[in-house]
């Protein structure tokens, strides 16, 4: 490494970021970039580690055995205590400490070279990558991560303002034509690597809007749009084409999908929400119909609704203004909802979680390297904290019954919930006489997703697994349909977008092989 003693003679830098009060005032990216010299300072940090975990790129679920040697492993092993499933560095295997040594030295457009051979799409995860890589950094186990995503983040905006970041259109094309249904990361990650396999690629979204999730489930104080019509236009250079405003919604559209294309993807996404089915989600109507009580809403709907409204009107669509809401989910969505309905003008914001809050430190059933399960105060918290004076979240509540007054929500029953481990498992239980009803007249549901619409499963014929994800053959990328692929959320169910962005490109691969063998 350029700095054998980076990690000794320098701390990690904190981020710089526009104070809560005056960010809320608009939608525009908070976080001041560093200065060309502290970011190289802050790769030299990256040391000699030997065995770089940072750039790993596991899922550690419940495993007894150990990863490494250390005390907090033992302690789990003599108390045969489970580890907590998690990430462990980073799903692309970027060459981190490659570029940080380059960084480091100067060497900024090698370091963008280095980037791009595992990253097509480092100006998303430099944003919105929690950064696992992070968690799993050898410096860490003692002292602070090397801070990776923001070198990550200024390596391909410097290539940007150099202009070194360019189309690739192949010397030549196939006969062979695919057809990707959803723009999402997944789906862009699969168009990249296929088109510069040298096949013609068409991606069908359904939205107005190509980019999925990261079009209209990402505010734009966390991904700027700007960015992302940036990169879009580049994969179009590339000769990929895009179709919005298609969606594939009936087996007969499905059926000549396969009739115009050689394969078909399916990267629409793990898009169904869990919902909430207690007293007072539904009422009944004059006609004795049942429908949904009004200001109950998915989040995702919330933060569809806010973004399409600021793109296609550059107001916000003020759903939150003046009103008590209620966010049950403890996600990062729940603190995008939080974030929008702060700046939306919301009365109050309350967030429920179901889980007991978290430690300060990590416990002995999640140890280095995997993703870290403790305390933190990501932005839109920090955000609700200064302009609220309190946390907003309220820890082990169990929402059984909406409040509705004259078809719409006012407020909800909630109880505690105790949590104990048994036999390695940790169960909750209502804590008895807890009952207590919060005012609430707009609630967001921020609960995850339960998997792959039902509709893709009648119109394309695939099936489904136990999760309700597109079933797969042995692991791989091809469903239950001859020629018809999957990748991404649809495949693995909800999950980070470097993992989407990971099971894209190897899905592309897997259509290239079989395609090879044709």
């Amino acid at each position: 490494m350029g700095n054998p003693r980076g990690f000794l003679d320098y701390k990690r830098a904190k981020k710089q970021e526009i104070p809560p009060k005056e960010r809320i005032k608009h939608y525009k990216e908070f976080s001041i970039p560093f200065s060309t010299k502290e970011v190289q300072i802050q790769a030299g940090r990256c040391m000699d580690c030997g065995i770089p975990f940072c750039q790993t790129g596991i899922i550690a679920k419940n495993q007894k055995t150990t990863l490494y040697q250390s005390s907090d492993t033992i302690a789990c092993q003599q108390h045969n205590a489970p580890i907590e499933g998690g990430d462990v560095g980073c799903p692309l295997h970027n060459l981190i400490p490659e570029w940080n040594d380059l960084v480091y030295r100067g060497h900024f457009e090698e370091a963008y070279e280095r980037l791009s051979l595992t990253n097509p799409f480092p100006d998303f995860t430099g944003r919105v990558c929690p950064a696992p890589c992070e968690d799993s950094c050898v410096c860490a186990i003692h002292t602070q991560a090397v801070m990776i995503k923001n070198t990550e983040l200024t390596i391909i905006e410097h290539a940007f303002s150099k202009n070194l970041v360019h189309p690739f259109v192949p010397e030549s094309y196939s006969d062979k034509k695919i057809a990707i249904i959803g723009s999402g990361p997944a789906g862009l990650a699969c168009a990249w690597e296929l088109n510069k396999a040298g096949y013609k690629v068409v991606v069908f979204e359904r939205s107005d809007r190509v980019g999925g999730l990261l079009m209209y489930g990402i505010p734009d104080m966390k991904l700027d749009k700007t960015f992302i019509k940036r990169r879009i236009e580049i994969l179009q250079a590339s000769g990929i084409t895009f179709k919005p405003n298609t969606p594939i919604d009936s087996s007969k559209k499905a059926k000549q999908l396969l009739k115009d294309f050689d394969r078909v993807v399916l990267a629409t996404g793990a898009s169904k929400p869990i919902d909430l089915a207690i007293k007072g989600r539904f009422v009944e109507t004059d006609k004795k119909a049942k429908c949904a009580s009004e200001g109950i809403m998915f989040a995702l709907d919330f933060l569809t609704a806010n973004t399409k409204s600021l793109l296609d009107s550059g107001k916000q669509d003020m759903i939150a203004k003046g009103k008590d809401v209620l966010i049950i989910g403890s996600g990062d969505t729940s603190v995008d909802c939080v974030a929008v309905a702060l700046r939306q003008g919301a009365k109050s914001i309350t967030r429920f979680e179901r889980s007991p809050k978290r430690p300060k430190e990590r416990k002995a059933s999640n140890p280095w390297p995997l993703k870290k399960a403790t305390f933190t105060t990501d932005y839109g918290l920090q955000e609700a904290l200064e302009v609220y004076g309190k946390d907003v979240r309220e820890y082990q509540k169990l929402t059984k019954e909406f409040v509705i007054k004259n078809g719409k929500v006012a407020g909800v029953v909630a109880v505690d919930l105790e949590w104990s481990e048994q036999e390695g498992k940790r169960i909750s239980k209502e804590v008895q006489g807890s009952a207590k009803e919060y005012k609430a007249d707009l609630v967001l549901l921020a609960m995850g997703f339960s998997g792959s619409e039902e509709s893709i499963a009648s119109d394309f014929g695939v099936e489904l697994d136990s999760a309700t994800n597109i079933k797969t053959t042995n692991n791989s990328y091809t469903t239950s349909i001859s020629r018809i692929y999957t990748c991404g959320d649809a495949r693995i169910g909800q999950s980070l977008v470097v993992w989407a962005i990971k099971d894209g490109i190897e899905c592309a691969r897997a259509i290239c092989n079989d395609l090879a063998d044709i």
